[in-house]
């Protein structure tokens, strides 16, 4: 059974052909096990990811500002 994903620390690949973007990622699982893998996303999940991330960082952002104040 899984447990969770990680993104591994490398480019993402993108191909023109099949219009599909591809991450590299490893995936956990409860018995302490690991395999690498990809997650594929085509270009509507790119561009989501890509507004969720970004809400993620001000998020994040805005997180740290407050505890400096």
């Amino acid at each position: 059974m899984i447990s969770h994903v990680t993104i591994n620390q490398r480019d993402i690949a993108y191909d023109a052909r099949a219009q599909q973007a591809a991450l590299s990622v490893t995936v956990h699982h409860r018995d302490g096990g690991t395999e690498p893998s990809l997650l594929v996303m085509d270009p509507g999940q790119v561009e989501l990811y890509a507004i969720q991330l970004d809400q993620a960082i001000a998020k994040r952002k805005s997180a740290q500002e407050d505890a400096a104040r």
